[in-house]
C-alpha cells in the first residue's frame, strides 16, 4: 500500500490521509473494537522491555520513546533497500520496482520522526521530565537492537521483519487510542500546532493524538500487505494459467 500525500501542496511530503474530526473519532472506535494482533515472541519481549522501563500505562513521555525506537525499521529497511538498488541497478524494471520501495519506507520514517517531533514538543510544553537513563539511554539501546533485529531478519526471513513491524505499529494504534479514551480532557485542550505547516492543525490535543493513531494503522497495513508481497531484489510471483 503507497502512502498519499499529507496536504493538497505540491510540496508535501508523503504520507498517510489526514482526517477530518468526525473521521478520527470513527477510527477512534474502530480501533478500539477491533482486537489486537497476535504478537509474535519477538513484539511480546520489546513491549515487556518498554513496560519494565517506562510502566505499563501509556502517557506522552512513553509516546515519544516509541516514536524513537519505531523509526529505525524503515531505517534498516531503506539500507537494505539500496544495496539491492546497486546490485540491480543494471535491471531497469527490478530496479525501478526496488526504489519505489525505498520511497515508500522512507515516507514511513519520515512520517514517524513527524510523530517524535511532535511528542518530544508536547512534553517540553508539560514541562515533563525525561531522565538521561530512562529517556536518551534505554530508548537508544532498544532502538540499536530493534534497528539490527529488523536488518537481518529483511535478509534471513522478510515476512517476519514485516510481521515484527506490524506488531509494534498494532501495539501503538491501540495505546494511542486508548489513551484518548481515557483522558477525555484532551478534548479540551487545543492544538498547539507547533508542526502545523507540516503535520496539519488539529481541533484539539485529542485529534491530534488520534490522527497519529490512526497513521500507525496506516503502517501497519503497509506491513501486512509487505508479508505476501515481493522483496527487495525478489523477482514478482508469476502468475499460472489456469
Amino acid at each position: 500500500m503507497m502512502t498519499t500525500a499529507l496536504t493538497g501542496r505540491p510540496d508535501a511530503p508523503a504520507g498517510p490521509p489526514k482526517l477530518a474530526p468526525a473521521q478520527l473519532r470513527a477510527a477512534q472506535a474502530q480501533t478500539l473494537d477491533a482486537p489486537r494482533r497476535r504478537y509474535g515472541i519477538l513484539a511480546r519481549a520489546l513491549f515487556k522491555a518498554t513496560d519494565l522501563v517506562y510502566g505499563p500505562e501509556p502517557g506522552i513521555v512513553k509516546f515519544a520513546m516509541l516514536e524513537f525506537i519505531a523509526r529505525v525499521p524503515y531505517q534498516a529497511w531503506e539500507r537494505i533497500g539500496y544495496l539491492a538498488l546497486a546490485r540491480y541497478r543494471r535491471r531497469s524494471a527490478l530496479a525501478r520496482r526496488v526504489f519505489e520501495r525505498i520511497v515508500t519506507t522512507r515516507a514511513e520514517q519520515d512520517n514517524e520522526q513527524w510523530h517524535l517531533l511532535i511528542l518530544q514538543d508536547l512534553a517540553q510544553r508539560a514541562d515533563l521530565r525525561q531522565p538521561f537513563v530512562r529517556h536518551r539511554l534505554a530508548p537508544w539501546l532498544i532502538a540499536f537492537l530493534y534497528y539490527h533485529v529488523s536488518w537481518l531478519l529483511l535478509l534471513i526471513r522478510p515476512e517476519s521483519s514485516y510481521r515484527l513491524n506490524a506488531d509494534f505499529e498494532d501495539h501503538a494504534e491501540h495505546e494511542y487510542m486508548a489513551y484518548v479514551a481515557g483522558h477525555p480532557e484532551l478534548d479540551t485542550k487545543p492544538d498547539p500546532g507547533a508542526y502545523a505547516v507540516e503535520y496539519g492543525r488539529y481541533g484539539s490535543l485529542a485529534d491530534l493524538l488520534r490522527q497519529i493513531g490512526h497513521d500507525e494503522r496506516i503502517h501497519k497495513l503497509e506491513s501486512v500487505a509487505s508479508m505476501s508481497a515481493p522483496h527487495f531484489g525478489q523477482a514478482p510471483a508469476t502468475r499460472q494459467a489456469g
